[in-house]
């Protein structure tokens, strides 16, 4: 039986460093969320990534949309979390009505990416597509730091606290989940590029190159 955790309860889960996993849309977590919360939408390969960027024996608490809280945590399972607390009754909504902090992810479009580039000094594309995706074609002086390698907190840790980062994917799903460990891991100064590198490389101002 799946439970439903009230505020207090999964307040109290959250102190205990339970990893507080998102499921709604990419789009809706940018624009508020708890803080600390991991993005792995519903409408993409929960399964992969929860294995993938997740760490072994995590424990978990939920926050989805009305009705997909049961297919959240079935995905969970499936993924290999052994813990899963309960999920937040009445998700996002009953910690917004509480008066409770928020976090959200600013997103900007591919045109302003390419008109910020060559005014921001510290102004630094992260890139978290496969290395094979990236040697395809990726923006100049990108760096890219594939999303399944963002389980290292000593990589994510060399980023420095003046850069302003742009996180991007193919499109928004990976993305969306690279800013939110960012922002777990205390990197709070980045944007996340909506419509990802299919929208990017279509930029007529867009300095792509190929290779590593």
């Amino acid at each position: 039986m799946v439970q439903a955790l009230t505020l207090t309860q999964f307040t109290a889960f959250t102190e205990k460093d339970y990893y507080i996993i998102d499921s709604r849309p990419a789009q809706i977590f940018a624009a508020g969320f708890i803080p600390g919360s991991v993005n792995m939408g519903l409408n993409g390969d929960i399964i992969k990534w929860a294995q993938a960027v997740l760490p072994q024996a995590v424990k978990c608490i939920v926050v989805a949309e009305d009705g997909q809280e049961e297919e959240t945590i079935a995905q969970l399972s499936k993924a290999g979390v052994k813990e899963i607390a309960g999920y937040l009754q009445y998700g996002f909504d009953a910690w917004v009505k509480a008066g409770e902090e928020i976090d959200l992810v600013i997103t900007v479009e591919p045109d302003e990416l390419i008109m910020d580039i060559p005014f921001d000094s510290q102004l630094q594309v992260v890139d978290v597509r496969t290395n094979a995706e990236f040697e395809s074609g990726h923006l100049k002086n990108a760096l890219n730091l594939p999303l399944e390698e963002m389980t290292d907190v000593a990589e994510i840790a060399n980023f420095e606290e003046n850069q302003n980062l742009y996180i991007h994917s193919a499109i928004n799903y990976r993305s969306m989940i690279a800013a939110s460990l960012l922002k777990k891991h205390g990197y709070h100064n980045l944007r996340q590029v909506t419509g990802g590198w299919d929208a990017i490389s279509k930029e007529e101002k867009a300095e792509v190159v190929k290779g590593v």
